[in-house]
């Protein structure tokens, strides 16, 4: 039999590894369903109530004492009212969401939501929460990727993969609270304002389109959960950002010219060097008004050309299996960058790979900081491209950049032979690599430890050394 062929015994315990794991991820789906769905209609009062009549019923089986009966009787007929009363509780409102511009991963975001009731009865003890999209992966996701450190579980946790779920289902959820401590109180047709709260958990772009409003009932045990009308609205959600000292980049005594079009962003057009006459194509204002009625001829103000310089921001979007945390420091270093560097008197340019090669300029005469921000917060790694592509593209820009600051995630040789190829091609790189633990051997650059960005971030000296 040839090598490349598989045994049959192999085959089948493949088959039925699939299939075990198809039975779990089928039980996980639904048992996280069901406990969702109960989460949101029995307070934590309810779930201890219930625990006393099952206690209660348990002990009263041939044990005749009066207080267990009692208990019992009190903890069921709390349920046997609670149970219907919020059952049939109604609610019609709508709502609007008033929400900021940006939010940032593990930031607090407050926003406004507007409730009016639309009903014909008054709206008294109730409340307002947002649920987050359904964070439970699907079958592809559960059967391909792994925790970070399976490997090292015991057999029973890795036979299971329940460890697996959680971490999945923590990576997927898109943002934690969302509920309003904000008592409803709403007559017919009454509108009022409340704040909510929630705290983002991935970068990208968060859609709320879920409120419901929950109607307790007397007792707190039980409450309705129903969803309400209104427009959705949409979040976008910027990478986790650290300070950075002073930043100066390398490469400063190379300048890109600017020109008219970034120079008029800030209302400055250069010094005054002369007069001359008038050509095809010069702007109007620079006409020289006086000079013109003097000499019969039209005559423009000559300006100093203005010049500043331009760097690139390289991002690596090609991590190794199991570095997808490091993929994610990675943006967030590239955003303090993006968030730090100066661009009222220079350009910026972010570069990577994803599918194919994107550019995309910040600074001054062009745009703001912000637009690398949100381009970064929608950035997924690459598991196709390589770095020669990426290389190709900063090559192809090497003339109009004063220097570039790579962010790596990790290091091998591959990393090494694309620093290689950008310093034969005359480009200025200054690397910042992000792995685990202590720097290795042979690791150009600025290392920065993954976990602990804010403090390696820091460190980092004013002027960023090349390779």
């Amino acid at each position: 039999m040839s090598s490349g062929s598989s045994s049959p015994a192999a085959t089948a315990g493949n088959s039925r590894t699939g299939w075990v794991y198809r039975f779990l991820h089928a039980s996980y789906f639904r048992g996280t369903g069901v406990s969702f769905f109960f989460s949101r209609r029995i307070r934590p009062a309810g779930i201890a109530l219930c625990c006393v009549v099952i206690m209660g019923s348990v002990l009263g089986v041939g044990h005749p004492q009066d207080s267990v009966y009692q208990i019992f009787s009190l903890a069921f007929g709390m349920a046997l009212i609670g149970l219907p009363w919020a059952f049939f509780r109604k609610a019609a409102i709508e709502v609007r969401r008033e929400l900021p511009g940006h939010a940032t991963v593990g930031e607090v975001v407050r926003f406004s939501v507007r409730v009016r009731n639309t009903g014909a009865k008054r709206l008294r003890r109730a409340w307002m929460t947002e649920t987050p999209m359904d964070s439970r992966p699907p079958l592809a996701e559960f059967l391909h990727r792994r925790e970070p450190g399976e490997e090292k579980r015991n057999a029973f946790d890795r036979a299971l993969a329940y460890y697996r779920w959680q971490w999945l289902m923590a990576r997927r959820r898109l943002f934690d609270g969302g509920r309003s401590d904000e008592e409803l109180d709403l007559a017919p047709g009454e509108t009022m304002r409340i704040v909510m709260e929630i705290m983002p958990c991935r970068r990208g772009v968060i859609r709320l389109n879920d409120a419901r409003v929950l109607l307790p009932d007397p007792f707190g045990l039980f409450q309705r959960c129903r969803a309400v009308s209104g427009p959705a609205a949409t979040l976008t959600v910027l990478p986790r950002r650290y300070p950075l000292p002073p930043i100066e980049m390398p490469g400063a005594n190379r300048f890109q010219i600017g020109g008219d079009a970034a120079t008029n962003a800030i209302g400055n057009s250069g010094e005054f060097v002369g007069l001359r006459d008038y050509r095809p194509g010069d702007p109007l204002r620079q006409i020289h008004w006086k000079s013109w009625a003097r000499t019969g001829r039209p005559i423009v103000k000559e300006l100093e050309d203005n010049f500043f310089p331009r760097y690139g921001l390289i991002l690596d979007t090609f991590p190794g299996v199991g570095s997808e945390g490091l993929f994610e420091d990675a943006i967030s270093v590239a955003a303090s960058f993006a968030a730090s560097i100066d661009t009222s008197e220079s350009l910026l340019d972010l570069m990577f790979i994803r599918d194919e090669a994107h550019i995309v300029t910040a600074g001054r005469g062009v745009a703001k900081a912000e637009k690398l921000l949100e381009v970064l917060a929608a950035v997924e790694a690459d598991g196709t491209g390589d770095f020669d592509s990426l290389a190709r593209l900063v090559l192809r820009h090497r003339d109009e950049l004063t220097s570039c600051l790579v962010v790596f995630c990790g290091w091998d040789e591959s990393r090494a032979a694309f620093l290689r190829a950008l310093s034969r091609g005359g480009v200025t790189c200054a690397p910042v690599v992000i792995g685990s633990g202590d720097r290795p051997l042979g690791v150009p650059g600025h290392w920065v430890e993954s976990g602990h960005l804010a403090r390696d971030l820091r460190r980092l000296p004013c002027r960023i050394s090349p390779e």
